[in-house]
């Protein structure tokens, strides 16, 4: 078990825990809350040992393994799939010892010992999992919201949102005793969200998590310690539960002081009253001793809450915007243009509140941002109501910022920038004063963005966007960098915003608390979801195993498929079909066909010789498996296992080759 034992633990000269004791037993999932600076990473350093406490006792047991996933953005042009392989530390190591190993042996052959260790090390290499390491970080990889032909992509070709999915999916590839996660959900989509709360609850070792998200930490936590006051407090639950037994503390506590307060009061009063008076001198001193040493009972000071709300819009068009049959995606320069959604018919109401939801890469961020001008409609049209005033949030808006000016400056220069657009005074000390609702006070006000975290650059642009008083606010993932307290700080100003809202958000407590409605982004189409969010994320659950196996079905059809030489494939919708052309162009097609069959056909050859022997690799293995389970003498364990590494090899060779030759029949045919 983990134990602190009147830990000290500071940063610099701020004491973040003083005399913190509390016991984590094997097994347990444990939710760390507390305010933003409180000491929550610093504890977690702690843990992984980057820090040493400054006295008291800590104590984790040395034989456990731990995994974390790591803050530095990855840097390497290997696969996705061989750098989340590369997580599982035992297996690295036990393949070093293996080249170490068969190194010594090639040099002597005859040695028993080397014999020996080879054979050890073969079991060991197989018992760690070597056989399916690959389709384990595979499965990682596509659970985190990758798509199948991503996964021998370089890491440095994807953006840094998807290289932190793959420190996760690392971190969860090691084999640990002690999982320790910091704001694993900050990256994900909702779909990708689902899956890892799956994974997280399969997870037999300990596990602590700093999370925002109280849906996920109520999923995955059954145990909850708090931070607060340089103490900890250790609860039995999860979040919600978490939350119940503080506010009963809470009342209790105030009702204690209420209690304490009345009889310092009493005890005050008969001390003031007869400290003068010889006849009364004894009893009073005593009530003054009893003062002293009476238990102070903390005062229960109000958290300083962050709040705001959103102005009353000058106007609300109804309807907001109307869009007849459109289609939304990409100009490309130089191609087609890429279509992601068609046939868009939607009209937005005056208030209302609509949640967005779509497994990732479906298309919802395409819709929000052709409805926030970020790009036109690709066709369709999309008509917006008179007086249209849009507060945007995107993903990416934390980056717009400029991380050399200060958080007045940016104030300054959007109201230069909007002028009599916006009905607010735009004198510096008004603007002072509005950032400092956002508490942005003092020498904030004058801070660069760029020294800020990601949770004060995110209330900065919500702070701008109040500012321009919209009317439909669209918000894409806006509690990605916000803390508990300030998302519901944003909860309950976007309850009390009179306006309309859409939303996309993976947080779910978010989504339940302000969403009336949700429209369901996927599969090319926009439409309404009958249902809940608990519907949603069985749908979610439901689709990526449709579309596991669509992606196996393909494969195997497309390398048991012949290419037909006589028949011609089904013509296009803006294709002539084969009755209306002309003899020149039939002939053409059937020469195009016949092509097509001669080039298919070698490649239907290697994929029927890698199938027999993918048959017969795989039928020695399982021969080999068995015999080794079998006491043998050293020399014939050693080749034994030799052999079995040779298979093992080649059948990844042959599965990779498979993989490949099917895809380019997937391209004839199609």
């Amino acid at each position: 078990m983990i134990t602190l034992k009147n830990v000290i633990l500071r940063r610099s000269a701020k004491v973040l825990l003083d005399g913190a004791t509390v016991t984590i037993n094997p097994g347990e999932k444990v939710g760390l809350v507390g305010r933003n600076g409180a000491g929550k990473s610093t504890l977690f350093a702690l843990f992984n040992g980057s820090l040493h406490e400054d006295g008291g006792d800590f104590y984790v047991p040395k034989q456990w393994r731990m995994a974390q996933v790591a803050q530095d953005m990855p840097e390497t042009e290997e696969s996705a799939t061989d750098f989340v392989v590369g997580g599982d530390t035992r297996l690295a190591e036990l393949r070093t010892t293996l080249a170490t190993i068969e190194a010594a042996y090639e040099a002597n052959p005859d040695d028993a010992d080397i014999g020996m260790e080879l054979a050890h090390a073969y079991t060991d290499l197989a018992d760690a999992g070597e056989h399916d390491a690959v389709p384990r970080a595979q499965a990682l990889i596509l659970g985190l919201g990758f798509k199948s032909h991503e996964l021998d992509g370089p890491v440095n070709s994807f953006s840094g949102g998807w290289r932190m999915r793959l420190q996760l999916a690392r971190a969860l590839m090691c084999p640990s005793d002690l999982l320790l996660l910091d704001e694993p959900t900050n990256h994900l989509d909702l779909d990708a969200l689902v899956w890892l709360e799956a994974w997280l609850q399969k997870y037999a070792g300990t596990m602590i998590v700093i999370s925002h998200d109280r849906e996920f930490l109520d999923a995955v936590t059954d145990v909850t310690l708090h931070i607060a006051n340089a103490q900890l407090t250790r609860y039995g639950g999860n979040y919600s539960k978490f939350e119940e037994m503080r506010a009963l503390q809470m009342e209790q506590q105030q009702v204690a002081f209420s209690k304490q307060q009345d009889k310092i009061a009493h005890l005050q009063k008969f001390i003031d009253r007869f400290k003068a008076k010889a006849s009364k001198a004894k009893q009073a001193q005593s009530r003054v001793k009893a003062l002293e040493r009476m238990e102070k009972v903390a005062p229960l000071l109000a958290e300083a809450d962050f709040t705001f709300e959103f102005k009353e819009p000058g106007n609300i068009p109804n309807p907001m915007l109307s869009i007849s049959n459109a289609s939304f995606g990409y100009e490309i320069e130089g191609e087609e243009p890429k279509t992601i959604l068609r046939g868009v018919s939607r009209s937005v109401l005056a208030g209302q509140r609509i949640g967005i939801l779509g497994a990732n890469g479906q298309g919802k961020s395409t819709l929000v941002k052709t409805i926030a001008r970020e790009m036109g409609a690709l066709a369709g049209q999309v008509t917006e109501g008179k007086g249209l005033n849009i507060g945007y949030f995107a993903q990416q808006e934390l980056d717009v910022l400029r991380p050399q000016d200060n958080p007045l400056e940016h104030m300054v220069r959007m109201a230069r920038e909007l002028g009599s657009a916006v009905k607010e005074s735009t004198g510096e000390q008004a603007l002072r004063g509005f950032l400092g609702s956002f508490n942005f006070s003092g020498d904030m006000v004058k801070q660069p963005v760029g020294t800020m975290s990601g949770g004060e650059k995110a209330r900065l642009v919500l702070a701008m966007m109040v500012w321009q008083r919209p009317n439909l606010l669209l918000l894409d993932e806006p509690t990605n960098h916000l803390d508990l307290a300030t998302r519901e700080a944003l909860a309950v100003a976007l309850n009390e915003f009179e306006g309309t809202l859409m939303l996309v958000s993976h947080d779910r407590a978010l989504l339940r608390s302000v969403c009336d409605e949700f429209w369901l982004v996927g599969r090319g189409v926009v439409t309404d979801f009958d249902g809940d969010l608990d519907d949603y994320q069985r749908y979610l659950l439901d689709e990526a195993k449709r579309l596991r196996e669509e992606a196996k079905v393909a494969v195997r059809e497309a390398a048991n498929t012949a290419v037909p030489v006589a028949a011609a494939p089904a013509p296009a919708a803006n294709e002539p079909a084969a009755a209306n052309k002309n003899p020149q162009q039939r002939k053409q097609d059937a020469q195009d066909r016949q092509q097509r069959s001669d080039q298919a056909k070698p490649i239907k050859r290697e994929i029927a010789q890698i199938d027999e022997r993918l048959a017969a690799a795989s039928a020695e293995r399982t021969a080999l498996e068995a015999r080794l389970a079998q006491p043998l003498p050293p020399a014939e364990i050693a080749e034994a296992g030799k052999r079995l590494k040779a298979l093992n090899d080649e059948i990844g060779r042959l599965e990779e080759r498979w993989l490949a030759l099917s895809g380019q029949l997937e391209t004839l045919a199609a």
